[in-house]
C-alpha cells in the first residue's frame, strides 16, 4: 500500500476530534480487553464451571438487553459527550473496584457476577452514545464509514494487544494487575474526551423540548419494523450475536481442557482472533463505496461458520489459532459491516435509537447466547456446542441473503424518494 493509499484508508484522522477520541479510546481498550480476558479465566479458576462462565457473560450482558432502547432514547436527547464522559468514569470505578478485591484476596464468584453486571449497565447507555457520537465528531459524512472501520480496527487490535498482556502479567502477578492496568487505562479516554471542542448544546428531538418518551421510544421502534433493509440487518446481527458469538464465553475451556494450557495460551486463542479481525477492518477501512456491503455479511457468515466448525474438533493447537484468524475477520467483517450501513441509512434524529436496537441485538441478546452456551457445554461438551453453533451460523447467512434479496426484488413498488432507493441498491446490490 503506498502513501496515497494509507492515506485514503485513515482518512477520517483527519478530524481533530475524532483523531483525540481515537488515541484515547485505543490506550482504554487495551486495558478493556486485559479485563475482559482475565475475568473468564478468573472465573474458571475460580468455579471450574462452563455453566458460571455462561451466567458470567450473560450477567455482564443482561443490563443492555434491558436498558439498551432507553439508552439510545437518552443518546438521541442529551449531549452525548457528557454521557460518554459519566459512562467511562464510571467503568473506571467499576474496574479499580474488581482491582482492589483482587488485590486484597477478598473476590469471589459473587463479586465478579454483580461487578459484571454494573459493568453491563454502564454500556446500556455508554454504546449507543458512543456509536451516534462519531457522528457528531467527523466532518463529512463520506468519511463516517471509515471512522467506524477505523473503530473496529482499534478494538481489535487492543484485542490483539490486551489479551497477550493480560496472559503473562497473570501468570508473573496474578490477576489483580491486570484490573488495575485497566481502571487506570480509562484516565487516557477521559482527558482524550476533555480535550475535544464539541458543541456544548443538547440534542433534541424534532426541536422539541417536551416530549411523551414512551411516544419516542415507539417512534423509533416502529421505525425500525417498517424500514425493511434496518430491521433485516439487526434481525440478523441478534441471531449471529445469540449463535455465534458464544464461542468466546467457552475459550477459557479450550484454552485449560482441550489444550492443555495457561492464561498465556487463553491470550494467544483470543489474540489470533485479533489479528484476522484487524486484517478485517483495515480492508473495510479502504473501501471507498457502499457497493455490495450486504453481500460481504453473507459471504463472512458462511465463512464464520465453516470457521467455527473446523475449530469445534480440531486437538492442533497452532490449526486452531490459524482457524481463529479467519474466524475473527469473518466475524468483523458481519458486524462492521452492519454498522457501516445502518450508520448509512439511518438520519441522525433516529440516529441513537436505531444504534440502541443494533446494541440490543448484538449486545443486548448474548445473556441468551452464553446462558445457552453454558447449558450445551454441560449437555454436549465443548466442541459440540462450538460445532452447532457453525452449523446455525451458516443457516443464518444464507437466510440473511434469500431475505435481501426478496426485498430488492419489490423495491422499486416501496414508498421511498429516489436517493434512498438508490443508496440501498448499492448497499446489497453483488457488487
Amino acid at each position: 500500500m503506498g502513501i496515497t493509499g494509507f492515506l485514503a484508508t485513515v482518512r477520517a484522522l483527519k478530524n481533530r476530534n475524532y483523531r483525540l477520541f481515537f488515541t484515547g479510546n485505543g490506550i482504554s481498550l487495551i486495558g478493556t480487553w486485559m479485563q475482559t480476558v482475565t475475568i473468564g479465566w478468573l472465573v474458571y479458576k475460580l468455579s471450574h464451571s462452563s455453566y458460571t462462565l455462561g451466567a458470567t457473560g450473560a450477567l455482564g450482558t443482561l443490563p443492555v438487553l434491558l436498558f439498551s432502547i432507553f439508552g439510545g432514547y437518552v443518546a438521541d436527547r442529551i449531549n452525548r459527550f457528557r454521557i460518554i464522559l459519566t459512562t467511562q468514569t464510571l467503568a473506571m470505578i467499576q474496574a479499580l473496584s474488581l482491582a482492589i478485591l483482587t488485590l486484597t484476596g477478598h473476590i469471589t464468584v459473587n463479586h465478579i457476577l454483580f461487578l459484571s453486571f454494573v459493568l453491563g449497565l454502564i454500556n446500556a447507555f455508554d454504546i449507543p452514545a458512543r456509536q451516534a457520537f462519531v457522528v457528531n465528531i467527523v466532518e463529512k459524512k463520506e468519511e463516517l464509514a471509515n471512522a467506524i472501520a477505523l473503530n473496529s480496527f482499534l478494538v481489535n487490535s487492543a484485542r490483539l494487544i490486551g489479551p497477550s498482556i493480560a496472559g503473562v502479567l497473570v501468570a508473573a502477578f496474578g490477576e489483580g494487575i491486570c484490573f488495575l492496568i485497566n481502571g487506570i487505562s480509562y484516565i487516557a479516554v477521559i482527558f482524550a474526551l476533555l480535550m475535544m471542542k464539541v458543541p456544548s448544546a443538547k440534542q433534541v428531538i424534532d426541536g422539541r423540548e417536551n416530549e411523551n418518551v414512551l411516544k419516542k421510544l415507539h417512534e423509533g421502534f416502529s421505525y425500525v419494523k417498517t424500514f425493511v433493509p434496518v430491521r433485516t440487518v439487526i434481525l440478523y446481527v441478534g441471531f449471529f450475536s445469540i449463535f455465534g458469538m458464544f464461542y468466546g464465553v467457552l475459550m477459557p475451556v479450550f484454552a485449560k481442557e482441550i489444550f492443555h494450557g495457561t492464561a498465556r495460551t487463553l491470550g494467544f486463542l483470543i489474540g489470533s482472533g485479533g489479528i484476522g479481525a484487524i486484517i478485517a477492518a483495515i480492508y473495510l477501512a479502504s473501501r471507498s463505496t457502499h457497493s455490495g456491503l450486504g453481500k460481504i455479511i453473507h459471504i463472512a457468515g458462511i465463512v464464520f461458520g465453516t470457521g467455527l466448525i473446523l475449530f469445534s474438533y480440531t486437538n492442533n493447537f497452532w490449526f486452531a489459532v490459524m482457524i481463529l484468524i479467519v474466524v475473527g475477520a469473518a466475524m468483523v467483517l458481519q458486524i462492521v459491516t452492519a454498522n457501516i450501513i445502518l450508520q448509512t441509512l439511518v438520519s441522525d434524529e433516529k440516529r441513537g435509537r436505531v444504534m440502541s436496537f443494533h446494541t440490543l441485538a448484538f449486545m443486548g441478546t448474548q445473556p441468551i447466547g452464553s446462558y445457552i452456551a453454558g447449558v450445551l457445554g454441560k449437555t454436549i461438551g465443548t466442541q459440540g456446542t462450538v460445532f452447532v453453533s457453525g452449523i446455525i451460523c451458516i443457516i443464518g447467512a444464507i437466510i440473511f441473503k434469500v431475505k435481501y434479496v426478496s426485498f430488492l426484488k419489490k423495491i422499486e413498488t416501496t414508498v421511498m424518494d429516489d436517493s434512498q432507493r438508490m443508496l440501498i441498491k448499492q448497499t446489497f446490490s453483488a457488487q
